[in-house]
Order: structure tokens, then sequence, then C-alpha cells
């Protein structure tokens, strides 16, 4: 339990609300850089910048020591998991409204409570179920399977990239669960940076000179695979922005469950989903279409009532642990 000290939960919201906001131009600045460079350059440049500031914070919460760890395996693993949620995303955004990839992407909610049945041992009863399958008839219908694919201004594949990379953030978020008892939150974002760090180079010496792009016109190959450039001047202030956000997040999600309850600040969590919209509306001037919307209501409404659920179970169990106790 918190402190009177520690828990402030107005403080809490206010830094979550920076984070989201931080994750919200974060994605709009990689969909505006998509178009002239590839995503591992972008990904490498915003992972540089914020890993010092990642090891900053491991200074302040206890030096070098706490990078030690006795379970690398799945320290690798849980980087792969953030690196793949990352790239498919980011791809996705390449080719489609970031309204509706960050709609897609927060069926992870969904993917983390199915999860955790067989990996956590969890029992999700019959309307925390229910609001699953109804978050993800939300993400079936914003797949428009009533259209054929020369009918989609957008291949399958792409529409489905925003799933997969929530179903890899859901993975990751499990695995955190485990790891998060035993490690402090600035270690396992400088592993995590420096996993994205590890397979931008990798792609780098494999595709950096841009010799497999030339074989597709897919605008998010292109934007996987082209040649790695010299910024223009202009750019520079976006990439770094993207690696200032990328500190950002990391610092303010992390206090904000420090300094308040879960319960309390993760549902403004899904600020940024109006937050996408206005990006898209400001910048492109487009807005959802109608199965967006709906869908978009179905996944965000679902992932709030399991998550008010588990809390509610939560603290059902907390107070019978007391009972108990006294």
């Amino acid at each position: 339990m918190q402190s009177a000290a520690q828990s402030r939960p107005g403080v809490g919201i206010a830094l979550v609300l920076v984070g989201i906001l931080a994750i919200s131009v974060n994605d709009m600045l990689i969909k505006q850089l998509s178009g002239g460079y590839p995503l591992h350059q972008v990904v490498f440049t915003r992972s540089a910048i914020g890993i010092l500031f990642s090891l900053a914070m491991v200074q302040i919460e206890g030096g070098w020591s706490i990078l030690r760890t006795r379970q690398p395996g799945l320290h690798i693993l849980r980087g792969l998991m953030v690196v793949i949620a990352n790239m498919t995303f980011f791809l996705a955004l390449a080719v489609l409204p970031l309204a509706d990839a960050t709609a897609l992407f927060f069926a992870a909610p969904l993917f983390i409570t199915l999860l955790s049945i067989p990996v956590l041992g969890e029992k999700v009863g019959p309307l925390r179920m229910a609001a699953v399958i109804v978050g993800f008839a939300g993400v079936v219908l914003m797949q428009r399977p009533w259209q054929g694919s020369g009918e989609l201004e957008v291949s399958r594949l792409m529409l489905l990239l925003p799933v997969l990379s929530a179903l890899a953030y859901a993975i990751m978020q499990i695995m955190t669960r485990k790891l998060g008892a035993t490690t402090k939150a600035s270690a396992l974002a400088v592993y995590i940076q420096g996993m994205f760090i590890l397979v931008s180079l990798g792609f780098w010496a494999v595709a950096g000179d841009g010799r497999f792009a030339e074989a597709s016109d897919n605008a998010s190959v292109q934007f996987l695979l082209r040649a790695w450039v010299w910024p223009r001047d202009g750019d520079w202030i976006y990439l770094a922005g993207l690696g200032m956000n990328a500190a950002i997040v990391g610092y303010c999600l992390s206090q904000a469950y420090r300094l308040a309850d879960a319960a309390t600040v993760a549902p403004f969590e899904y600020v940024g989903l109006p937050l996408a919209v206005f990006w898209g509306w400001a910048i492109w001037g487009t807005l959802p279409a109608w199965e967006v919307w709906i869908g978009m209501a179905l996944i965000m409404g679902a992932g709030l009532f399991v998550f008010l659920r588990e809390q509610q179970k939560a603290r059902r169990v907390a107070r019978t642990g007391l009972r108990r106790r006294y």
C-alpha cells in the first residue's frame, strides 16, 4: 500500500496526461517522417537520444549496479516484444490514418486479459470475458470484413499490423509483471532502448543501403527498408523531439504509477484516442470513417470496463487479506 506521502493522485493524473500527450506527438512525428527516412534510422536516432536520459535515471535510482540481472534471456525477449510492438505500429502509420492505427492498438488491454489466463493463472469472469468479446468485435468492425481486398484503400495486412503490435505489447506487459518485481523502471528502460539500438543497427547492416526497398512500391515496405539518409536541416528538430519524447514517456508514466493508484491513472491513457483524431484532422485533414468511430467506442469501452473490473477484484482481494491479518 502507498504511504500518504506517496499517494498523490492529482500529480499522477497530470503525469499520465503528459506521458500520453508525448506518445501522441511521437506517433505524429514518426508519421510525418515516414515519407523520407527509413524506420530503422528513425528508431536508432530516437533510442540513441532516449537511452542517455534513461542512463541518467539509472544513476538517480541506484547507480550502475541496478543494471545487473539474473534473467538476461527474459529481458532480451521482453525487449524484442517491445521492438516488434513499436515497429509494426510505426509501419502501419505509414499507410493508415493515425486515429485508425491508434484505436486498433488499444486492443492491447484485451489481449493482456486473455494472456493472463494461461500465463499468470488469473481467473476472468463472464462479465470481463463478454467485454473482451465486445472489444474484439470493434477490432473486426474496423477491419471492414464486408469489403473485398480490392475495395480497401490499404491491404488487409496493413490493417492487421496495429493488432499484431497490440499483441506484442500485451506479451511485453505480461513479462513486465514478472520482471518488474526485481528490476528498477530505469533499468527496464535501458534494456529496451538498448534493444532498439541493436535491432536498428542490424537493419542498417543488412538493408541500410536501400537495395531491398527497390523491389516494392508499398509505402510501409519502403519505410522499413529504404536507405539511410543525412537528415535535412529542418528535420533535426523532429528527430531530437522523438528522443526527448521517448524520455518523457518513460519518466512520466513510471512516475504516474508510482505516485497514484493504477485505478486512478490508467483510464486517462485513453486520452490518446481523441489526441490521435485531433492530430489526424489538424495535420492531414482526415477524420475517421463511421466504422472507425464505432470500433473505437467498442474497444475503448471494453478496455475501460475490463480494467475497472480488475481493479474491483484487486480491492476485494486486498480487503480479504486485511481481514485475515487483523
